[in-house]
């Protein structure tokens, strides 16, 4: 979908790169996705206090809450994915949420983005994987007898192909729509005050978006810890 007025491709534009920004609104604003993540990271690591003051007792309380909540999935064996689980959250999060913002592009509404964190989601699983059965992790895709190994082998490729597919065009497919049905109001009603509904959904479902994302990456490294029988 084409943007009429982007606020980044118009300070690239300062810099003779206004062309390549608006070609890849999907970059530029991922980088500033990440800016802002490690700056808000930088600057919660320098407010930490002995004596906790009410928001860190607050986002303490989010971060143990989301940290036992893989745990309780995973097992003790998935505590050290989760500043990789919980980072992709926070980005997918925020990305979504920029498609709120006027003169902002949410970098999750491009397959590139949902793809590469897709990619980084489902190779972590057999990362993990190798890393706690070593060799033996190919069990996990030669079935329970060795006679099936023909039909199991090729099944269980596709099937973790398809699990990238799916993270990738499950969030692709809601933001792209969200951004389409807010640029049509507002061609068709000429007011900002008629997509508000719209953009208040939208904030629901950048939140459910980026938890269903978080939710199966840690299914599949809990699948990928778990002994293959």
């Amino acid at each position: 979908m084409e943007h009429p007025y982007l606020i980044l491709t118009s300070l690239f534009s300062i810099f003779g790169l206004g062309e390549w920004a608006a070609a890849n609104p999907h970059v530029t604003y991922m980088w500033l996705c990440m800016i802002v993540l490690i700056f808000f990271g930088w600057l919660a690591g320098r407010s930490v206090s002995m004596v906790p003051g009410n928001a860190q007792n607050v986002f303490e309380t989010i971060v143990s809450g989301l940290e036992e909540f893989v745990v309780g999935i995973t097992g003790e064996e998935g505590r050290k994915s989760f500043p990789l689980v919980i980072t992709i959250f926070l980005f997918v999060l925020l990305g979504n949420l920029f498609g709120l913002v006027p003169g902002f592009f949410p970098p999750t509404a491009s397959i590139n983005t949902t793809l590469a964190c897709a990619l980084i989601a489902v190779g972590w699983s057999h990362v993990i994987g190798l890393q706690y059965h070593g060799v033996k992790y190919i069990k996990h895709f030669l079935g329970p007898i060795p006679i099936m190994i023909p039909m199991f082998l090729p099944i269980e490729i596709v099937s973790h192909i398809a699990r990238v597919l799916s993270l990738t065009f499950r969030l692709f497919g809601n933001m792209a729509g969200h951004e389409l049905v807010v640029g049509i109001l507002l061609l068709l009603a000429g007011a900002f005050l008629v997509p508000l509904p719209i953009m208040a959904l939208g904030a629901f479902v950048a939140l459910v978006q980026a938890f269903v994302f978080f939710l199966l990456a840690t299914m599949y490294i809990a699948g990928a810890i778990e002994e293959a029988h």
